[in-house]
């Protein structure tokens, strides 16, 4: 157990890193507190990539206060040199003399690596307050380093009866307008959005976040196994301004590949089960891009295919008050299903929220 202080200043930390979401990735969030005497002389968090880290940001705001002072920062330090210097070196500049991190970094480059510095230094180093709070806040990079693929969260938007959409195909706007604006927040956090073929065809959709002030904006990723998306959709017409990547497969015609990459489309030929898109190879293909989170806005058979390939790992749904009805409408879980309630996905840390006239349902897959 930590000491109640350790925890508050932690959560401090926890809650400075909160502002550079959306700005890091593939770097992970961090804040950090200096604290002397009791005081806090220091405060920072990572802002942007390729610019100052936590630790570095808190000392440079600390400046002499710094000496003496306990550093907690959300995640340990790093010890070797990427697009900044190591951490590890400011910190003993600056002559700290404890440093407690909430969790250690998964990262081969870091792990356990930058604590060891520290203590070899003789800094009294401690390792715990708020480790859980720590993994969820990075959930995106943990996932990222430790199975190769971006963190996979499945979001819809669906009536109380499970339908995304009308028999005839309308899905706008199941939800009302707070629910969507949530939605446009969790794009403008996200790395990148999937959706399939048949939603591109019959959305049109931008997948871009609108509604928000966005940094940047998410690569938009389309899986697309013979290539049929037209150049006359918005998201082929707004590739030069917006990155979009179509997923194909071998078996998609070269005249349709060759006309998405002249309009500006980047075009990722896998191979899978044919006639389907490897899902498991593309979200490994997107981490190699630095793809840390995926948020997956397909329809019912991308929804099932991308749980069957276990590349989700949360999903955010939000239910609107409304029945739609009929057996033609468009289900949230496409493909065959579970045949027996013991092959049901199920989920954990289930959180429910409303938000408008709707509520939004939380949680995390744990499996079949």
């Amino acid at each position: 157990m930590h000491d109640e202080a350790s925890v508050s200043v932690m959560r401090r930390a926890l809650e400075l890193a909160l502002g550079g979401r959306g700005h890091t990735s593939p770097n992970p969030l961090v804040g950090a507190v200096l604290v002397r005497d009791g005081v806090v002389v220091g405060e920072g968090y990572h802002a942007q990539l390729g610019g100052p880290h936590a630790e570095v940001a808190a000392l440079d705001a600390a400046g002499e206060r710094a000496r003496g002072a306990t550093l907690y920062v959300t995640l340990e330090p790093c010890c070797h040199t990427g697009r900044t210097p190591p951490c590890t070196e400011a910190i003993l500049r600056a002559g700290v003399s404890k440093v407690i991190a909430a969790v250690q970094d998964p990262n081969p480059a870091v792990r356990g690596q930058g604590l060891a510095r520290l203590r070899e230094a003789g800094l009294a180093v401690e390792v715990g307050p708020c480790e859980a709070e720590a993994r969820a806040l990075n959930a995106a990079f943990f996932t990222w380093v430790t199975k190769g693929r971006p963190l996979g969260i499945l979001k819809a938007a669906m009536s109380l009866d499970g339908k995304i959409a009308t028999r005839t195909g309308e899905a706008r706007w199941i939800t009302g307008e707070p629910a969507r604006r949530r939605a446009h927040e969790m794009r403008a956090e996200s790395d990148a959005i999937l959706i399939g073929a048949e939603t591109a065809l019959r959305d049109d959709a931008m997948l871009t976040a609108r509604e928000v002030s966005a940094p940047r904006q998410p690569l938009r990723v389309v899986v697309d196994s013979r290539a049929r998306l037209p150049l006359s959709r918005r998201l082929v017409r707004t590739a030069h301004e917006f990155p979009t990547l179509v997923a194909t497969t071998p078996q998609a015609p070269g005249d349709r590949v060759a006309a998405l990459q002249a309009a500006g489309v980047e075009v990722l030929v896998l191979d899978g089960p044919a006639p389907r898109v490897d899902l498991g190879a593309l979200a490994g293909a997107l981490a190699k891009r630095n793809v840390t989170s995926l948020l997956i806005e397909g329809g019912g058979t991308l929804h099932a295919g991308a749980l069957e390939a276990g590349i989700v790992d949360r999903v955010a749904i939000f239910v609107a008050p409304i029945f739609l009805g009929g057996r033609e409408a468009v289900p949230v879980l496409g493909g065959l299903g579970a045949a027996t309630l013991g092959e049901a996905w199920r989920l954990s840390d289930v959180a429910v929220e409303r938000v408008g006239e709707d509520w939004l349902f939380t949680g995390s897959v744990v499996g079949r």
